[in-house]
Order: structure tokens, then sequence, then C-alpha cells
């Protein structure tokens, strides 16, 4: 559990979150998503919840959020849990990228070998592997799952789904088109389809803290390896060309999402998840990565302390 947790004070948290929201300023909305794009800087949501359920929360927590890039790892963790590591990683590398998380570049360069399942080239081949003949059967069968050991509400926000196709994104078809001209995916289109989707599962911010947990703490034993592979992974990749920096100077798993969710994991303790839509240039939450910061340096839960 947070062994201080219940010594959290109140007041320091709330002149956190007024500095962080300050910091927000300098971020931007993703322009590329409508929605997204339509959505209040200022809005804010926090939760911290320990392995035995204690929780601490700040912010609007009901507020819906469509879960974008920090579905990975659950994807990832699904796909261990139903097939193994050994059968997963012939389809994706473990190794993490300099480049953005979109890098055509990158996918060309390593051959058409998606290098790791938090960039878009593995997660858009890992979302060829969901269980379905549709992209629609994929999503469903995986939300069914999410919310069944997750113990939470997720649904598909048809209109974020609507928002996402109104602007193509060019870059995840070339991407889905290399995948098919190398041979690790089948179908580009339907491929993309599914993994557009899965994108715009959403949820509220305690809806992620409790899938959050999964990631520290399996519901089974046999699941746990699956557990660490997913904290390595985060790690090293979860912040994409950033996540060695953040990995020394936060010290805990990291997963961001465009739509402004940062979940951080605290190995055989919780999870700690923020919600602030302003991004950096790398597409990482402005407030997000700066209150997982304070708050983990606050109270010494660093892998590395």
């Amino acid at each position: 559990m947070f062994k201080s947790l219940s010594n959290i004070n109140q007041q320091q948290l709330n002149i956190w979150v007024k500095q962080a929201l300050t910091k927000a300023k300098s971020g931007n909305l993703p322009n590329y998503i409508p929605l997204l794009a339509e959505a209040s800087p200022n809005s804010f949501a926090m939760v911290l919840q320990s392995l035995d359920n204690q929780i601490i929360s700040l912010g609007n927590v009901k507020t819906r959020i469509p879960f974008m890039s920090v579905i990975k790892p659950f994807l990832l963790f699904y796909l261990l849990s139903k097939f193994g590591d050994e059968f997963v990683f012939t389809k994706v590398g473990r190794k993490p990228s300099k480049n953005s998380f979109n890098s055509l570049e990158q996918l060309e360069f390593d051959e058409g070998w998606p290098r790791n399942p938090m960039i878009n080239s593995g997660a858009i081949t890992l979302s060829s592997l969901l269980p379905g003949n549709t992209a629609i059967e994929r999503c469903n069968n995986f939300c069914y799952w999410l919310n069944n050991y997750g113990n939470c509400q997720l649904f598909l926000d048809k209109n974020v789904l609507a928002s996402v196709r109104s602007l193509p994104n060019q870059n995840n078809q070339a991407i889905a088109q290399k995948l098919v001209e190398y041979g690790y995916i089948k179908d580009a289109e339907i491929t993309l389809d599914t993994y557009n989707q899965i994108c715009c599962l959403s949820g509220n911010i305690s809806d992620v803290a409790t899938l959050g947990i999964l990631l520290v703490k399996s519901p089974n034993t046999e699941w746990q390896k699956h557990c660490y592979i997913v904290q390595e992974l985060i790690t090293t990749c979860g912040l994409y060309e950033t996540s060695d920096h953040y990995a020394i100077d936060i010290g805990i798993p990291l997963k961001s999402s465009v739509s402004g969710i940062v979940l951080g994991l605290v190995p055989t303790t919780g999870v700690i998840v923020c919600y602030s839509p302003p991004l950096d240039q790398q597409g990482n939450s402005v407030a997000g990565l700066f209150m997982l910061e304070v708050i983990v340096k606050n109270l010494e839960l660093s892998v590395f302390c």
C-alpha cells in the first residue's frame, strides 16, 4: 500500500494542482482529433489508489475521457494473458525508439518490424491479434474483458470515433500499409479500424486507476509475469522518445495519452492517474507529468529510492 498515502497534506496537493495548471498553459491541445481540440485546457482530475483500495481523488473524476494511447499497455497485457509472451514477441519488439510515437521512418529503418508495443506501429500490429472477424467484434471482446477483470464501465465513445474518422490519420494509414507489405499484418483497413476503436474506449479517471491496478497486481498468479513485462515496456517506451529521461527523473513506469491522461504504476503499491488535456511537444500531459513527479518524489515512491 501507499505507506504515506494517508499522510498526504490536502493543502499541499491543492498547491501542486495550481502549479500544474499554470504549467499546463505552455501546452497545446491536439488539433488532429477535433473533439480533443475542444477540451477545456483547465480540466483536471487525479486519482491515487493503493492495492488495498485506499483512494484519494481530486478534480472532476466523473469526466468521461477517451483512453487513446493509454489503452496500449492494456492491449499488451490482454494479449500476453491470452497467447503468452513467446508468441506476442514474435509480432512486436521490446526496444525503445528515439523517434516519435507515429514515426513511419522508424518502421522503415527497422524494415517493417514494429519496435515496441507502445508506439503506433506496435499497437496497430497487436490490434490485428484481437479475436473477432470485424473491428467492432474485436473492440467489443476486448472491452468486455477489461470491464470484467477491471470491474469498470468502459464503453466505445462513438462521437470520439466519428471525430477520429473525420480527419483520417494518413501517417497511421501509411504505417498499416507498410506492415502489410512486410507481412506483419494481413488487412490494413480492418486492423487500423480496430486500433482506432480501441483507442476510443472511454471511461473516467477512476476506471483508468482501477484498470491500472491490474498492471501492478494481476488477478491471478500466472499472469503476474505479464505485469512485470508491461511495467518494463512502459518504463522504457511509455513516454516515447522521452521515456529514458522520465524513467530516471520520476522513477516509476509511466504511460501517456494524447487525450491528456498520464498513468503511473507504483510496483507493489498502487497507481497514480492524472488527467489534464494540454500536451507538450511529445504528446504528454504537461500538468500530468508535473503532478506525477512531485508526488512520487514527495512520497519517495521511485523504484530507485
